[in-house]
């Protein structure tokens, strides 16, 4: 499991104070865990782009006022400005080492599918997965060799198996497949203009 160190500092609560932290040129977030107060904290936003713009997931050893002891989270939501697409706002979940805990984890391609190679189009559905499982199993992605894959074939959920990990949602769900080529109709290539062409040169020639 890949892990990066965040230094956030506590802030005031409420929307001003967020939007006030905005204005500084940082970042609000919230901290969190089962049977604990919520902690206001913000962050600058050089820190926090490694944590939201990754393919991985990672374990974030938080730092709250210069604490020489990190606690150990996991980013749970992010959002972003509409017009801008800047971070406005994170959400970090705390860890708990003793209980199972629900994670979105990456999924990772590998290989080229064969079914590609003979002209199929691969069509990825499904970029992340809910899974569930204690924090010291939880995988930094979930990797998927589609070089067998054939036209017409797919991989669905309930084809997955991580040990130690629980996933959640439709077992049915396809998460990869490889589609048949696409025909173009005939009907759409034009097929008038060569006879005009033809007709025009006759035309010129007399």
């Amino acid at each position: 499991m890949n892990e990066i160190t965040l230094n956030v500092t506590t802030r005031g609560n409420g929307k001003r104070a967020a939007k006030d932290v905005r204005k500084s040129g940082r970042i609000p977030g919230v901290y969190y865990r089962k049977g604990s107060d919520p902690i206001s904290i913000s962050s600058d936003s050089r820190e926090i782009r490694p944590i939201v713009y990754t393919k991985d997931v990672r374990i974030v050893k938080l730092l709250v006022d210069g604490a020489q002891k990190p606690i150990d989270c996991v980013l749970k939501d992010v959002t972003f400005d509409p017009v801008t697409d800047l971070i406005t706002h994170f959400d970090l979940q705390g860890l708990a080492d003793d209980s199972l805990m629900t994670f979105e984890v990456p999924v990772r391609l590998v290989g080229t599918s064969s079914g590609v190679r003979d002209g199929g189009i691969l069509q990825h559905m499904v970029h992340k997965i809910d899974v569930k499982c204690l924090p010291q199993d939880l995988p930094s992605h979930i990797d998927i060799d589609i070089s067998d894959l054939k036209i017409n074939h797919s991989v669905h959920l309930r084809e997955l198996n991580v040990p130690k990990v629980k996933f959640i949602g439709n077992m049915d769900q396809g998460i990869v497949a490889v589609l048949p080529p696409r025909v173009e109709d005939p009907s759409k290539r034009g097929g008038n203009e060569p006879e005009l062409v033809a007709q025009k040169g006759k035309k010129d020639a007399k």
